[in-house]
Formats: C-alpha cells, sequence, structure tokens
C-alpha cells in the first residue's frame, strides 16, 4: 500500500478529493485539520444556539491511498500541475507496511460487562468465565454495542429486573442493532417485537437476533400493535418527547415503560411530556445520562 499527502486550503479540498478518487484510481482518501493540535485548530460541529459550522477546515491534510507506487507517483505529479492548483501542496509519499488491520481493529475490543453474569462478547473472544448470559455483537457491525452508557443501563436493568422480564411481551421501540430486544429475550421475555423506521437497523436486528439464537418480530413502526407489558425506547430526548403518546399508548395496565438516550439534564423536560399518562422517574444515571421508568397502574387505561 502506498500514500500520497498532500495539504489543501478548503476551496480545494472536494475537488482534490474527487480528482483522487475519480480519475487517479485512489482506493481511499481521508481529510484532516492540517492545524489540529495546534491554537488554530478549529473545531466544524456546532452546539445548539451557537452559529453554523464552519463547512471546513482553514487547512486540510488528504491522505490518498493507492495499491501502486506508479499510481501513488503519478497522482503526486498529476494534481500541483493543474491550473487550478497552485495552493496544493505535495507533503510526502510513501510505503506503508503491509499489517493484520482486521486483527489490529479486533484487538481494541474487548467483551463489555453488563452485570457480573451478563456479558456482551465479540465473536471472536470467549465469554468470560461466570457468564451465565453471553449476547454476541460485533462492534461496527450494528447500531449499538453496548458500549454506550445508555444502552448499559437498560441492560443493567433488563438484568436486575429478570424475574420481572421472563414471559412479558415486550416492544423494541427504535431497535437499532436490536441489542435491547436480544437483551429481553436472554432474560426470558416471551413475545418480543423489535422495531425501527430505518430498514438497514430491522436488518441487523434480524442478523443480530440469528447470530444469538433468539426469535423476535421485527419490522417497521407499524409492526407494533397492541398492549405490551414492557415498552422500550433508547433513542434520544426529543423524538422521546414527541413519542409520548404513542409509547405510554402501547403500556399495558400494570406494564412498565424504559426510556434512555437522556442527558440528566433533559430529564425535567421528560416527565412533562409524558405526565398525562404516566409518572416518569429516573431509574439510574451514568456518565451524564440518565434511565427513566414508569409503572402503569393495573386497571388504568392505555390512552
Amino acid at each position: 500500500m502506498h500514500e500520497l499527502t498532500l495539504r489543501a486550503p478548503q476551496a480545494l479540498v472536494e475537488r482534490v478529493s474527487d480528482a483522487l478518487i475519480d480519475e487517479l484510481s485512489a482506493l481511499s482518501v481521508s481529510v484532516e485539520d492540517a492545524d489540529a493540535g495546534t491554537d488554530e485548530e478549529r473545531a466544524l460541529f456546532g452546539e445548539p444556539g451557537m452559529p453554523d459550522p464552519a463547512a471546513g477546515w482553514q487547512r486540510s491534510t488528504l491522505r490518498a491511498l493507492f495499491d501502486t507506487p506508479a499510481a501513488a507517483e503519478a497522482a503526486a505529479a498529476h494534481l500541483p500541475a493543474q491550473a487550478w492548483a497552485s495552493d496544493l501542496h505535495v507533503q510526502r509519499l510513501e510505503h506503508l507496511p503491509e499489517q493484520d488491520w482486521v486483527r489490529i481493529t479486533q484487538s481494541q475490543f474487548a467483551p463489555v460487562e453488563i452485570t457480573a453474569d451478563f456479558w456482551i462478547v465479540p465473536s471472536w473472544h470467549e465469554p468470560p468465565a461466570g457468564a451465565r448470559h453471553v449476547m454476541r455483537l460485533d462492534p461496527g457491525l450494528a447500531f449499538g454495542t453496548g458500549t454506550h452508557p445508555t444502552t448499559r443501563m437498560c441492560l443493567r436493568w433488563l438484568a436486575r429486573q429478570a424475574e420481572v422480564v421472563a414471559g412479558q411481551r415486550v416492544l423494541d421501540y427504535g431497535c437499532g442493532s436490536g441489542i435491547l430486544a436480544i437483551g429481553a429475550s436472554l432474560m426470558g421475555a416471551g413475545t418480543i417485537d423489535a422495531v425501527d423506521i430505518d430498514p438497514a437497523a430491522v436488518q441487523a436486528t434480524r442478523d443480530n437476533a440469528q447470530h444469538n439464537g433468539v426469535v423476535l418480530g421485527v419490522g417497521l413502526p407499524d409492526l407494533a400493535q397492541g398492549l405490551y407489558t414492557l415498552v422500550l425506547a433508547n433513542i434520544l430526548a426529543s423524538p422521546l418527547k414527541l413519542l409520548a403518546p404513542l409509547l405510554c399508548g402501547h403500556v399495558a395496565p400494570g406494564g412498565q415503560l424504559l426510556l434512555a438516550g437522556i442527558l440528566a439534564r433533559q430529564a425535567d423536560e421528560l416527565t412533562p411530556a409524558y405526565a398525562p399518562w404516566l409518572d416518569l422517574r429516573v431509574a439510574d444515571e451514568e456518565e451524564g445520562w440518565v434511565l427513566m421508568h414508569a409503572r402503569r397502574p393495573p386497571g388504568a387505561a392505555g390512552d
């Protein structure tokens, strides 16, 4: 593998990237802030209430990979010779030693402990001793892998409430990788529906359910019908507020609602949004995120 490193002003980045891929046979192109780690470094991602972020860095470093030295050398000679590329500069051209990138990537991910006997384990690892419940889920192949506090809190709640979860009808709304639905199944839940608006998430959930040997109903949101004794939703605070009537409408009398994806400072926004239907309260907190829980009284209507 051969890497060509270039430096370009923001105005040239897109044009240079397109030329490398479309005309010069680059296998890939990455773009980084050329001023990263200096006083000139600038973040591109804005915050709520702040001005829109800039379209790009003032100066960027582009790294293009080629499969032959001839292709890399041709690109290094061709691009600076273009009339529009007077501000483009070649930094270096070097050979990259062959490495087992799959093994290097895998070594960065270890099993994730949910409780002492419940673990999420990548397929290339053996389960830890004492793990009675094991979920197989590979990082990078799904929309949720158990490493985020919101997911861990949901799974921890399911594990600690296993006797309650057992046999229940469960809805995982916004299932992503299906990790919560699979977790509910491992804890003995009965019928489980997992739904998402993203067809890619639906497929990821089907694949992960198959890999873990669990049976789920998986589909788009209209699959969710009727009442459930446990409704799970790990999304974000804003959509959770909008979904309050829908999610509460699926909670059966005596059933429970578990919400995540909520920052601690957003808890006070969720409580009144759900107040017409359920008394939502913080059940757990980790790294600035909270888990919120509510129970519908037995015999109470669902709408």
